[in-house]
């Protein structure tokens, strides 16, 4: 059966450019609502909107929390010469993210952001051309393919946390380490020399910058020409393994999407291999981070926690199996608050394809619509005192997060939810179950981890942790 069986058309992306340096920004946006169709206009905010962005990436949290009281929860802007909705409220991100209507898309929306560092990745498609991809991929994520991940990677990190040094350590680093000697593992089934393992971080890294660089061509020494170049890395790596990747196949995800087939008998070509691996570990190599960190972060300044998962870590078997997942109840809480507390992916863009609504307001065809998850998993109308950092607020009692599908949905919903968010959650699990049985850990108690958001959320200082063997 071939690799292009049954494959659909690609769906034609819009091309988005930024306008050059000096031409002033597009006057008039939001425009009206057409004439008696009942629909409010988007407020928009007179403050240019590269300021806009600027002072919100310095203080999200604050910055949204002031344009909401102002202008509502939708409001637009102008900002690097095109047009922006920000959407906060769990009402419409259902509205967004579920689609029924295929209003929006998500290749044109991150195609502006990441689009030349990620391009082809499943992320960046739509419709029928996604979920025919999707439908492969899912052969890499089932649960015997999950149990193979787990048995992969649970010596590598069982060897990587006993190493972790006492005494002051930046977490953020080590864990950010542990995570691609991981990947390495997993996701890819090969054993590097260090100095090319570190060659593929940096690849890693400049990548993700890139998205979010202010400058968006290829300027040498700008995030945009580090991430072209870092690109072209990464991809000359994955050509480079794919033969032997095709001719046997090995416990790790390269191998399982080389060989990987739909019900239909569909399967990837190696371009396509190429462009998901890609995709893929950026995703699942960052997320786990930033996450993992802040749960770190967070049981440091709330030791009650920390002890509550040891105690029941310490119960288990320091190798664990699949089915031991669920037992990590106290861990559970932790990790969703943290989610909620900080999510990885702190917003979801989509691109309006048409003149449509959303809440009862105008969105004109070709706007970028932001989900703003970040600011809804702080919503005082389902969370109670959103900024404390309270996991028990995802017990079974309480469930605070059931007070709306959308209300906590840090993987995202819809046809475009995280495809390996089961990878990820086991992944935490496994590494803070190591961490938790071998260490404890403090902060001082006037610490406040500063966060820089120019990308997505990582801790300006590395995280510095005070660590101490048990």
């Amino acid at each position: 059966m071939g690799a292009d069986r049954g494959r659909p058309p690609p769906i034609q992306q819009r091309t988005i450019t930024a306008r050059p340096s000096g031409v002033t920004e597009m006057p008039n946006y939001p425009p009206p609502a057409p004439a008696g169709s009942g629909l409010k206009p988007v407020p928009c905010s007179n403050v240019p909107g590269v300021i806009d962005v600027l002072t919100t990436r310095r203080d999200p949290y604050e910055k949204t929390a002031k344009r909401v009281a102002a202008m509502g929860p939708i409001s637009g802007m102008n900002a690097f010469g095109i047009k922006i909705v920000n959407v906060s409220g769990a009402a419409g991100a259902q509205e967004i993210l579920m689609n029924k209507d295929k209003a929006f898309a998500n290749g044109p929306a991150w195609s502006f952001f990441i689009g030349p560092f990620f391009h082809r990745g499943v992320m960046l498609m739509d419709f029928d051309e996604h979920r025919y991809h999707r439908r492969i991929l899912q052969a890499a994520f089932t649960p015997t393919a999950l149990k193979g991940y787990l048995q992969e990677m649970q010596p590598v990190i069982a060897e990587r946390v006993h190493q972790l040094p006492t005494g002051q350590v930046e977490m953020f680093s080590w864990i950010k380490q542990l995570t691609l000697d991981v990947a390495l593992e997993v996701f890819l089934g090969v054993e590097l020399p260090r100095a090319e393992a570190d060659k593929l971080n940096k690849a890693f890294i400049d990548t993700v910058a890139a998205g979010t660089a202010l400058v968006r061509h290829p300027v040498p020494g700008g995030r945009w020409w580090r991430g072209l170049r870092s690109r072209k890395v990464l991809e000359e790596f994955f050509y480079a393994n794919i033969a032997a990747k095709r001719a046997h196949e090995t416990p790790d995800l390269f191998s399982a999407l080389c060989h990987a087939e739909s019900e239909d008998g569909d399967r990837f070509t190696d371009e396509d291999v190429v462009n998901h691996m890609i995709f893929v570990l950026m995703a699942a190599h960052d997320t786990s981070t930033m996450t993992m960190s802040q749960m770190v972060y967070w049981t440091a300044k709330n030791p009650q926690w920390q002890d509550r998962a040891r105690e029941q870590s310490l119960e288990l078997e320091p190798e664990i199996g699949f089915d031991t997942l669920n037992r990590f109840t106290d861990l559970d809480l932790i990790m969703r608050e943290s989610l909620r507390m900080c999510p990885p992916v702190p917003a979801m863009p989509r691109m309006a394809l048409k003149d449509t609504e959303v809440q009862g307001y105008h969105i004109p065809e070709g706007s970028i619509v932001a989900v703003l998850q970040q600011t809804n998993h702080r919503d005082p109308a389902y969370f109670t005192n959103p900024d404390v950092f309270d996991p028990d607020r995802f017990s079974p009692e309480r469930a605070e997060d059931r007070g709306h599908r959308m209300a906590w949905s840090p993987f995202g919903g819809g046809a475009h939810k995280c495809i390996g968010l089961h990878f990820g959650q086991m992944e935490i699990k496994t590494v803070m179950h190591r961490l938790l049985r071998e260490f404890e850990w403090s902060v001082p108690d006037d610490y406040e981890v500063p966060m820089n958001y120019s990308a997505l959320p990582v801790p300006k200082d590395n995280l510095p942790v005070f660590i101490h063997r048990r």
